[in-house]
């Protein structure tokens, strides 16, 4: 009945469109258009921060100082008369960006290190012990070690967490590519004389697409918090740039006076981390044929 259903959900050529295949995803598995629809918010208001900003982020006004929320300033000001809604929205262009860039440059080494040890199995030997080393440290203490050498930046940020995050991808690459390449499909393709590279883009990285993409959605979340963490502890980005960690970690001092300076930039982690996790296990379970039509 499942099969029957999704045939007649397919458009005349027999691939769903784009937004065919979407809606699917999100009547099956509603937490994705939960995850979707926070994010969509998260992101749109990263985008028109300018627009949506009452005030500039980095303007003071000391006579304001400490002020709870009200008409004027609805998520309050922090020491320095600062707008604490203008700092969190600019804070969410920044730790999108960062999340976004680490995912995308782990993502690609990773396929990269995941390709070559999947098919050389004199690299694989060499370089998945070095993905292993690297895993073996906490994410967030070999991140504070590399920016304690590396300093204070946004770019060093990415660069940290990217290192950090890449042998995440390089094991589900590696994992994926051992699999497909035992299967008859691509002994056949090599029977017929298709070239390595081409039974690797053909077939290889096609089918593993999937795994990587849940995997993509969890270090966008794991690179945003840990962009956090590192402008909490002040060895990320330079104080001088809101951040949503850098907020936080200048509101601690001031928690019991005025907890809204660190409550509103936490609860846009939270919302945005949970966002990118519901967006991950519904595309995890929909995406995995043993539980795509439970």
């Amino acid at each position: 009945m499942a099969d029957h259903a999704v045939t007649r959900a397919l458009p005349r050529g027999g691939r769903p469109g784009a937004g065919a295949l979407l809606w699917r995803m999100v009547r099956r598995r509603r937490v994705i258009g939960v995850g979707l629809v926070v994010l969509a918010v998260v992101t749109l208001a990263a985008l028109l921060a300018p627009l949506l900003s009452p005030y500039d982020p980095a303007s003071l006004d000391v006579p304001a100082r400490l002020r709870g929320p009200v008409w004027s300033h609805p998520f309050g000001t922090d020491e320095f008369g600062r707008d604490i809604l203008s700092r969190t929205l600019f804070g969410a262009r920044l730790s999108l960006t960062v999340g976004l860039a680490v995912t995308a440059s782990a993502t690609a080494a990773g396929i990269v290190v995941g390709l070559v040890c999947g098919t050389n199995p004199r690299a694989d030997r060499v370089l998945m012990r070095v993905m292993d080393g690297i895993m073996a440290f906490p994410d967030i203490l070999l991140a504070i070690a590399l920016m304690a050498s590396l300093g204070p930046s946004a770019r060093n940020v990415i660069l940290a967490l990217s290192f950090v995050y890449t042998p995440r991808v390089a094991r589900v690459v590696r994992g994926a590519v051992l699999v497909i390449a035992a299967q008859e499909y691509v002994d056949a393709a090599r029977a017929v004389g298709a070239s390595a590279a081409r039974i690797l883009a053909r077939h290889v990285l096609v089918n593993s697409a999937s795994p990587v993409i849940v995997q993509a959605t969890f270090i966008t979340a794991y690179a945003m918090l840990g962009e956090a963490a590192l402008s909490f502890l002040g060895v990320g980005i330079p104080p001088q740039i809101p951040t949503w960690g850098g907020i936080i970690s200048q509101g601690q001092v001031y928690l019991r006076q005025a907890p809204w300076i660190s409550i509103f930039p936490g609860a846009a982690i939270v919302l945005s981390v949970l966002s990118l996790n519901l967006l991950g296990d519904g595309l995890r379970d929909f995406l995995d044929p043993r539980l795509r039509y439970t």
